[in-house]
């Protein structure tokens, strides 16, 4: 188990898992991809479980944030596992696996609750493309990115091609598509592709710290800026901006609303339902 997992003494949920491990510590649960042997290479079988996982931290109100990580210290996720990609038969099978390794990446981006990439390593292909799908990328300084699909004579398929270009521009996410080479976490940093670099011995810890920060914010105005940013972001400035006044006006009134206005007004920290 990581880190953080054996300095706090969290407790497993009650659902057992072959590839991922899931831990919570109060408001935040912790997904850690378990395949260390193969640097946490993607396989049918993770990509099922980290849905499974992600609907259950969906319907747990308690859930407020999660943590995303990779188990031992030199890979988040390593792409996805070769020996499946050779087996594919078809462009029709080829074309179906994409579609579910975007199916979970949308769904990071869709969740109500804020999900943060903790960075511990490699991160190539699917893993990259995992990590993109995530609201807020914090990465070890010894973290690693790139996008090596071309080298497979292939391209990025669970969203790489699509988020590296909203991410880091087109002649930027092009370069890195095309060559397939890496980028250093301090390069990633300087193009936009991660939020944070810390050294590899604070990166749950921090990880943890931004988390345990915006869980204490309202879970109804956190669910309501991502939709706000998501469904907005690839929309005409017109439009993207009727659709924050409505997230907007949807909270007033509410019990989040009231218990901000009145802790702000009261000089007290806010206690969200």
């Amino acid at each position: 188990m990581h880190e953080v997992a054996r300095a706090a003494n969290l407790k497993r949920p009650g659902v057992a898992y072959e590839t991922i491990l899931e831990d919570r510590d109060g408001a935040i649960a912790i997904i850690t991809l378990n395949r260390p042997s193969v640097l946490n290479a993607l396989n049918v079988a993770m990509v099922a479980e980290l849905g499974q996982a992600l609907a259950g931290c969906e319907a747990d109100r308690s859930v407020r944030a999660l943590i995303l990580t990779g188990a031992g210290d030199r890979s988040f996720a390593a792409g996805a596992d070769i020996s499946e990609l050779a087996a594919l038969p078809n462009a029709v099978a080829g074309a179906a696996l994409a579609r579910v390794g975007q199916q979970l990446t949308r769904r990071i981006e869709r969740m109500r609750m804020p999900v943060i990439a903790a960075v511990n390593g490699f991160a190539l292909g699917g893993g990259c493309e995992l990590a993109m799908g995530c609201d807020i990328r914090i990465a070890s300084d010894k973290a690693k990115f790139g996008q090596p699909e071309i080298n497979l004579g292939l391209i990025p398929g669970y969203g790489g091609s699509q988020r590296t270009t909203r991410l880091v521009g087109r002649g930027m996410a092009l370069l890195l598509c095309l060559s397939g080479e890496m980028m250093d976490a301090a390069e990633a940093l300087r193009l936009g592709l991660v939020e944070r670099v810390v050294p590899h011995a604070d990166l749950l810890g921090e990880a943890r710290r931004v988390a345990e920060t915006i869980a204490a914010k309202s879970p109804n105005a956190i669910a309501a800026l991502k939709r706000a940013v998501d469904d907005g972001a690839s929309l005409p400035l017109g439009t993207a901006l009727e659709i924050e006044a409505l997230a907007f006006g949807s909270l007033i009134g509410t019990d989040d609303f009231k218990e901000g206005t009145s802790a702000f007004l009261e000089k007290r920290k806010p206690r969200f339902s």
